[in-house]
């Protein structure tokens, strides 16, 4: 059959729905497969574009047996097809061969017609979803805007790049989180999945790598790599602490990453609402790492250092062992964390009467 109109339609519908004409084309010739089959009953049919000369070719597709033969076990399952039988269809029929007798569209029946449309539609609907699929998948772990569009029981519904919608779990959210509809927020996405229904993706405000991702959008030197996060740990919501290290010495890591009158850092604590970053510089040195991760807090003395079990003792003064440690163990716990070190804390006054010499 030859129908220009047909290949124009197949740019349009391209056009229409933002897909390849590859992909039009597939849905096409599913679609076109199934007509077929309805329409003669066969098993399997072969589709056939010729773009240049216009030109579509459908063929329904029968094996031809051998004499005496009633079926034979083939790897594709064709409808089978008796010698003379297929004589009928065409005088260059053999036994032991594919026949394949074409048909025009034109000749489909109303059930048959159906089948193509439901089919065709039915390919194209999976190849959009799975097209959609493939453009969140590229923003899996990483840092995306959104809009919040409802404020719900439990969730918000919110809008992420002005074509997805998702949910925000206030499970995922922070506890000082009070957001409003219209208000633009920063969320990190930590999975993206095919469900039934289409795409599905998560995201989180609790998760620590958002504040990583935050500081590589605010700071320059992280995003090109003068400045490493090396260690990082979170109380969501609360407080956050980040071991950095300089790649270039004459780039101060605290300076640049707090930034001219702090701004950088208030910057990236508003997006968090509110949340305390904790910055402090990494070290190869066991002792002085652990020293820094327990910031704010002064350490007078690292000790006891178990490179194996990468424990360590650290010896703060008498007055600032609260601070050391942090509101329910706050400080400590983060500086573990982050260091990646087991870190024991006593004052100077109990390493004294404990007979700790360092």
């Amino acid at each position: 059959m030859i129908n220009k109109a047909f290949f124009q339609n197949i740019e349009e519908v391209a056009d229409e729905n933002d897909l390849t004409k590859e992909q039009v084309y597939n849905a096409f010739e599913q679609g076109l497969i199934a007509a077929c089959k309805k329409q003669l009953g066969v098993q399997t049919c072969r589709v056939e574009f010729r773009e240049e000369k216009s030109e579509l070719l459908i063929y329904g597709q029968y094996f031809v047996l051998p004499e005496g033969e009633l079926s034979l076990d083939l790897d594709k399952k064709y409808t089978f097809i008796k010698l003379d039988d297929a004589k009928g269809l065409s005088k260059k029929a053999k036994a032991g061969e594919i026949l394949e007798v074409k048909i025009e569209p034109s000749e489909f029946s109303y059930n048959a017609s159906r089948d193509l449309k439901h089919r065709f539609n039915e390919v194209l609907n999976q190849i959009k979803k799975e097209n959609i699929y493939q453009g969140l998948k590229e923003l899996q772990y990483e840092m995306v805007n959104a809009r919040v569009l409802e404020d719900e029981k439990d969730f918000y519904r919110i809008e992420i790049n002005k074509d997805v919608i998702t949910m925000l779990p206030k499970k995922e959210s922070l506890p000082t989180d009070k957001f409003h509809v219209g208000d633009r927020i920063k969320v990190y996405v930590t999975d993206v999945e095919m469900k039934t229904k289409g795409p599905k993706i998560y995201v989180s405000r609790t998760h620590v790598a958002l504040v990583t991702r935050l500081l590589e959008e605010f700071v320059p030197e992280i995003k090109d790599g003068t400045i490493e996060v090396l260690g990082i740990a979170r109380d969501p919501g609360d407080r956050s602490k980040v071991g950095l290290r300089s790649n270039n010495e004459n780039v101060d890591v605290i300076g640049a990453t707090v930034g001219e009158g702090g701004a950088r850092i208030k910057e990236i604590s508003k997006f968090l609402s509110g949340e305390k970053i904790d910055l402090f510089r990494w070290s190869d040195n066991e002792q002085e790492l652990i020293a820094n991760s327990l910031q704010p807090s002064p350490v007078v003395a690292v000790t006891r250092v178990n490179p194996k079990e990468k424990s360590a003792l650290a010896i703060v003064p008498d007055a600032q062992l609260s601070l050391a440690i942090g509101k329910l163990g706050q400080n400590v716990k983060l500086a573990v964390q982050a260091s990646g070190w087991s870190i024991d804390i006593k004052s100077e006054t109990s390493a004294a009467e404990e007979g700790i010499i360092y």
